[in-house]
């Protein structure tokens, strides 16, 4: 039994966690940058404000006949509207003017009327950076009459403590919205990605335990997002490994059954080879005529077992490689297909005379003679082998001039005991052929195949020891 692994990561490394401090961390970015606007639009807000204190506070000077009020009132009304000094000009020629008996020499002047928003940003953080109070000359028209404009001198402590406040009631807002805005997408996310994400992967752990046990294939959900089309994928993937590991524990359990027969058959077909024997003796000519044909029907039943046995129980073909010619491999290959072979064939051997390779050569010897066996069964004369270095492969074309291969044969062509076209056949051939071939590092492939024959291509690596001239380039 394996060990049940936890469904959940640990706390803060999940998704939800991580998404729920990113979507803080964007919240607040996204507070960062209206809030530069805003202070700058506070601070103007603040300045206008002053101007139309300013303005109301001038009204009474135009409430008296010389336009003069007391040192007493003059003082109370420049405190009310918190200047040093106040100055109206327009409309009509008279200017008027509240100031105190010595006002302070203003440090900065700012003029409302030409305000732009990068230049109000400016001045709004500027005023924040501020540690020592600084005296404005602030001028603007008054909101309260548009055409009276007014220039007053104000300290600046003030306005930067009003906009502290403001900074700081924005900062508990962005942070109240940050947080609420998480809450919200970690629910959401939760709900629509994590917990069916956590369904998937428990799914999977149960299927792994038990991989034949087709209750646990997940049961996909009716949902038209990405979480349904991965449970689909799954599921299908699911089902096909059950179909998968329900046929090797059927061609296992076959190999065991020949296994466990093998023997017995042995001893049969030797007891029927020593009868045959005895009967090549025999002085009837028909029944001598006939004993080859039983040597060779008893050998043939021989292989059949071995080989059936050698690919259950295979876990692989073991390589014992060494350096060799391929042009006279392929000779050797040709000789014996030949006198295998009661039709009359055409080997043709174009490998050119310098390509060596390194590999296993038995095991190479199987690859060859299988394939020109198929092409003899399927009613081939001519074999052509040929070989050219490609990139970095030995790449070798085994032709004949068959019939062809049927469609239906080409989908299941490498799939033991159903990859053969022809009746009694095993389907064991290729199935080796590309176990041989994947354990050098290389692959079989169908080339071409048509009524005029068919062509498969062999891609073998070559390594440090084997080497191929340019003449095969």
């Amino acid at each position: 039994m394996r060990e049940s692994k936890p469904l959940r990561p640990p706390f803060g490394r999940g998704l939800s966690a991580r998404l729920l401090l990113l979507t803080i961390f964007f919240v607040m970015l996204s507070e960062v940058a209206v809030y530069a606007p805003s202070i700058a639009r506070f601070r103007e807000r603040y300045l206008e404000e002053r101007i139309a204190t300013a303005h109301v506070a001038i009204l009474a000077l135009e409430a008296t006949p010389d336009n003069m009020v007391s040192e007493e009132l003059a003082m109370e009304l420049l405190e009310h509207a918190g200047a040093y000094g106040i100055v109206k000009s327009g409309p009509g020629p008279v200017k008027l003017m509240l100031s105190s008996a010595s006002p302070p020499m203003a440090d900065i002047y700012v003029d409302l009327r030409a305000g732009m928003p990068l230049g109000l940003m400016g001045d709004a953080f500027e005023t924040l950076a501020q540690e020592k109070n600084r005296v404005l000359r602030v001028a603007g028209y008054s909101t309260k009459q548009p055409d009276a404009f007014l220039e007053i001198i104000i300290d600046e402590t003030p306005m930067r403590d009003a906009m502290y406040g403001y900074s700081g009631r924005v900062l508990g807002l962005s942070i109240i919205i940050a947080m609420v805005t998480a809450a919200l997408v970690y629910a959401s996310l939760q709900w629509l990605l994590v917990a069916p994400m956590r369904r998937l992967t428990g799914n999977m752990i149960s299927f792994q335990d038990d991989p034949e046990d087709i209750s646990r294939v997940v049961v996909p959900e009716k949902r038209s997002d990405e979480i349904g089309m991965a449970q689909r994928v799954l599921a299908h993937m699911q089902t096909d490994l059950h179909a998968a590991l329900g046929q090797k524990a059927r061609l296992a359990a076959l190999g065991e059954a020949v296994a466990k027969v093998n023997h017995d058959l042995r001893n049969i077909l030797a007891t029927a080879s020593l009868k045959v024997e005895q009967l090549s003796g025999s002085e009837d000519p028909k029944v001598r005529a006939a004993t080859p044909i039983l040597f060779e029907t008893i050998d043939r039943a021989v292989d059949l077992c071995r080989r059936t046995l050698d690919f259950a129980r295979a876990k692989g073909p073991k390589l014992r490689p060494s350096v060799f010619s391929l042009h006279d491999f392929i000779a050797e290959c040709f000789g014996t297909l030949e006198m295998e072979s009661e039709e009359k064939m055409v080997w043709e051997n174009t490998v050119p005379k310098d390509f060596t390779v390194n590999a296993d050569h038995g095991q190479l010897f199987r690859v060859f003679t299988n394939l020109g066996r198929n092409a003899v069964e399927a009613g081939a004369s001519r074999v052509e082998i040929s070989a050219e270095l490609r990139d970095g492969n030995a790449a070798i074309t085994v032709s004949d001039d068959g019939p062809g291969l049927p469609d239906d044969l080409r989908e299941r062509l490498y799939r033991p005991f159903t990859g053969s076209g022809r009746e009694g056949g095993m389907g064991l051939g290729l199935a080796i052929v590309r176990d041989i071939m994947r354990a050098h590092g290389g692959d079989v492939g169908l080339q071409e195949s048509s009524g005029t024959g068919t062509t498969f291509l062999l891609l073998l690596p070559l390594s440090s020891g084997g080497k191929a001239s340019n003449a095969a380039a």
